[in-house]
């Protein structure tokens, strides 16, 4: 309330001929002039700097949201890039991933073919009679001397 004193307020003027007087008039005059800041002998501002505008809440509010908006629209475009980034990244991931499953199965089927191939090395071996135990070659050897002994005795 004590600041609404010393607040400028506008007046109308209302001149009605003879009743304004030199004196009014002077005291008006200097009412006007009284309301021009004049500069202080201490203060070098210049007018400009001492009338600056003092921007609003509303502006500082604008200001604040557009800086805030920059600073958001960086981190965007950095989100961005990083995710381009990623995905470069999970690509060359996805090219490995294939390169291993394809020599993953190579070496399967180099693993079955050997195993196959193991298999028909036993089943020849047997035919052959390579593939016999030292408990089967006795056995062999124990027939063939009763052969041999039985052919003996008739002869």
């Amino acid at each position: 309330m004590s600041n609404a004193w010393n607040q400028t307020h506008r007046m109308k003027r209302l001149a009605v001929g003879p009743m304004t007087t030199p004196e009014y008039n002077e005291w008006w005059v200097r009412r006007i002039n009284d309301n021009i800041p004049k500069p202080i002998q201490g203060n070098n501002q210049s007018i400009e700097e001492h009338l600056r505008v003092v921007p609003s809440e509303l502006e500082i509010i604008r200001q604040d949201f557009e800086r805030r908006n920059a600073e958001l629209e960086k981190k965007i475009e950095q989100m961005e890039e990083e995710k381009i980034n990623l995905r470069l990244d999970m690509d060359v991931q996805k090219l490995e991933v294939e390169k291993l499953r394809k020599r993953k199965n190579k070496a399967k089927e180099d693993l079955d073919s050997l195993k196959t191939d193991y298999k028909k090395l036993r089943l020849s071996m047997r035919i052959t009679g390579l593939g016999k135990t030292s408990e089967q070659w006795h056995e062999e050897i124990r027939e063939e001397k009763n052969k041999a002994d039985r052919w003996e005795r008739k002869f």
